[in-house]
């Protein structure tokens, strides 16, 4: 937030940059499309599940929520390093064949190296097209910075910094999420409806 400072008697006002922190609440439980292009998600998620407690339905993903974060971490957590150490090692192998070492072994491995790389590389672009919910997004769009953009801007669009509320600007997150509760609780609140008896006429 930028305020102006005192002035006292100069024709000059300090400006004040205050950074403030947001809290955005609880976040809602996602399950990403790239997870399910893993062959070890499934697996690991029934192993997790059979240590859960009984209980409702959103204590047990609640409680999901820190293995899968773990095993994100530690699957997806570095995208594009996986991809580039890939590259890697497929540039070594061309730089084999350039000087003759090349057999059925190094050819097999190539093609191996080849498909994985291919494989994150249709993960990136999975993830990304669900995190910017694109509705222009092609199917084999590699434009991954635009989908990027695209999700960073979102995320910006979807906050409330400010609120009007009884005609006066509100910046304060805790009042602004009890003026929102309010509204929708007030919204959707039904009254009760007048009883209408099978000799009551509707049009006279």
């Amino acid at each position: 937030m930028l305020k102006g400072g005192p002035r006292g008697l100069s024709d000059h006002c300090l400006l004040i940059l205050e950074d403030t922190r947001l809290s955005a609440g609880p976040r809602p439980f996602r399950s990403l499309d790239s997870w399910f292009t893993h062959e070890g998600f499934l697996r690991m998620e029934k192993e997790e599940c059979r240590f859960l407690c009984e209980g409702e339905f959103t204590n047990k993903l609640k409680a999901l929520t820190v293995p899968l974060r773990r095993w994100h971490k530690d699957k997806f957590g570095d995208l594009d390093n996986r991809i580039k150490r890939f590259k890697e090692e497929i540039r070594k192998i061309d730089d084999m064949v350039s000087t003759g070492s090349y057999d059925r072994t190094v050819e097999a491995r190539r093609k191996a190296l080849v498909t994985c790389c291919a494989k994150w590389y249709a993960r990136k672009e999975v993830h990304w097209k669900q995190m910017s919910r694109s509705q222009h997004a092609k199917d084999m769009d590699k434009n991954t910075r635009y989908f990027h953009n695209l999700a960073s801007a979102r995320k910006q669009n979807n906050r409330i910094d400010s609120l009007v509320i009884n005609g006066r600007l509100v910046r304060n997150q805790s009042r602004i999420k009890v003026a929102i509760t309010g509204f929708y609780k007030d919204l959707y609140r039904q009254g009760s409806a007048p009883m209408i008896g099978i000799h009551d006429g509707l049009v006279k």
